[in-house]
């Protein structure tokens, strides 16, 4: 049995309220511990599983369990799955993954903790935010934006923290900027946000999705439930973006670095970010390096502008312009994580797909070594070839996708950008000991990998400290 998107979230919304039947939470991670106890915390009952037995797994469910939950680790009860009544999945866990397959058999409605918390805490205003590239730094400028106005706003979802953890709080925020990826947007049927932001779409997560196309439509999913009073932003710089919302009933309101016809925009000749008909933020006062970052600073305004009136006044202009003069780079999003002997070292872990890197290069203004290479996500790597005549200096190939790195860009970059291969087997250190080798005064040397980290890394989180730790001594 399937259902449409509404009719799970209407079986869901009527469990929810009637406390009927048991919930099955897939995964004991951060996302699924919070949900278990939100549901528990409503009076619902709650079956959590885990096929891992980790210390961090097992304290988990013993803190559960004595929240009145019954959990299972190492393990999944399959029968038991198959007669909840809602399954909650957290997005770590593959489409493919027994328990799920088993709950889609038995015709039981698949969700993410999102789904769940949202239901909870109906008063919760928020936006949401998803993208290929951009989310992230999207959704803490949106967060950073609405509590410069005042509000008592968090960032939630992909971001980090699990908007069931919000939902827990006390009192619980009012606003939320709220980051959905792809794998959230599948299973959250009944996401209906004050504003919906879409910063860009470019190919990814080709080693979980069959097609671009495939990953497309998760993604169209922040639309599923638009109405001619909808609010949405996007880009007005992406084909696949228009292709994507056409038709899409709603207001619409969109953010270029290229035009002028537009909401929000770049005034590249006098410097000055526009928003809503006026001048708002020099360029030169975002300490935010890059076009791309410029577009996330005017996704943002936008969003935040467009959803409640009293954040247009002269007033509030003022506020948020003051509150992007104040905000910082992210971790991992090209952040300068040293600079000695005339070398800056930038940190762009968290560019692990091919369109991530392209943007970084991109913004780049010196001569760039660039370390490129991790586990190969299914990208070839041969659009990054016409920035890198531009502004590389050499690129350094390294981890499991080192060598299709290397025969992708090798023979476009001929000898203008040589292409070294760091041998299978060597360690990080020695990836950024061969950049350093090649980098001369005055250059960059940036980790923007177009990869995943899971060839030598848990995360992007643990690759980008390695590479600011190591900057700090091999430089």
């Amino acid at each position: 049995m399937s259902f449409r998107p509404q009719e799970i979230a209407s079986i869901v919304a009527r469990r929810l309220a009637e406390r009927s039947g048991e919930f099955a939470v897939i995964g004991l991670g951060r996302s699924g511990a919070a949900a278990s106890r939100l549901l528990r915390r409503a009076g619902v009952s709650v079956y959590a599983s885990d096929g891992g037995q980790s210390e961090a797994v097992r304290t988990v469910a013993v803190e559960l369990e004595r929240e009145g939950a019954s959990v299972d680790v190492g393990g999944h009860n399959l029968d038991r799955i198959a007669r909840a009544a809602v399954v909650v999945v957290s997005p770590g866990v593959p489409p493919t993954a027994p328990p799920l397959r088993t709950a889609r058999e038995a015709g039981i409605p698949v969700v993410s903790e999102v789904e769940v918390a949202l239901r909870l805490v109906p008063a919760l205003r928020y936006i949401a935010i998803t993208g290929t590239n951009g989310k992230t730094t999207t959704t803490a400028l949106v967060g950073h934006l609405l509590r410069a106005l005042g509000h008592d706003a968090a960032d939630v979802g992909n971001i980090g923290t699990p908007v069931s953890e919000l939902a827990l709080r006390d009192p619980v925020p009012t606003w939320a900027a709220l980051e959905m990826s792809s794998f959230q947007l599948h299973d959250t049927p009944g996401l209906l946000p004050e504003v919906g932001v879409l910063t860009t779409l470019s190919p990814d997560h080709l080693d979980r999705y069959d097609s671009v196309a495939a990953y497309y439509a998760d993604k169209k999913r922040l639309f599923a439930n638009a109405t001619i009073p909808s609010r949405w932003v996007t880009t007005a710089d992406n084909i696949d973006v228009h292709e994507l919302i056409r038709g899409v009933p709603g207001q619409w309101y969109h953010f270029s670095t290229r035009r002028t016809d537009v909401d929000a925009w770049y005034d590249r000749e006098g410097g000055m970010l526009h928003v809503m008909g006026a001048p708002l933020l020099a360029r030169d006062e975002l300490a935010l390096a890059g076009d791309h970052n410029v577009a996330n600073a005017l996704a943002a305004l936008l969003a935040v502008m467009v959803a409640d009136e009293a954040h247009r006044t002269p007033a509030a202009r003022a506020a948020l312009a003051q509150a992007l003069r104040q905000f910082r780079a992210l971790a991992h999003r090209l952040e300068p994580v040293s600079e000695r002997g005339g070398l800056l070292w930038l940190n762009d872990s968290k560019a692990t797909n091919v369109a991530s890197t392209q943007v970084a290069i991109a913004g780049m203004t010196r001569p760039t070594v660039l370390l490129l290479g991790g586990r190969h996500k299914g990208e070839p790597y041969t659009a990054l070839a016409p920035e890198l005549l531009r502004i590389g200096r050499a690129v350094v190939a390294y981890g499991e996708a080192g060598p299709l790195v290397q025969g992708d860009l090798a023979p476009l970059l001929a000898d203008r950008v040589p292409v070294t291969l760091v041998p299978a087997g060597a360690g990080f250190e020695d990836v950024l000991r061969q950049a350093r080798a090649l980098a001369q005064p005055g250059d960059a040397i940036l980790l923007s990998p177009a990869c995943s980290s899971f060839d030598m890394f848990r995360n992007y989180e643990e690759r980008g400290r390695e590479f600011a730790r190591l900057a700090e001594v091999i430089g």
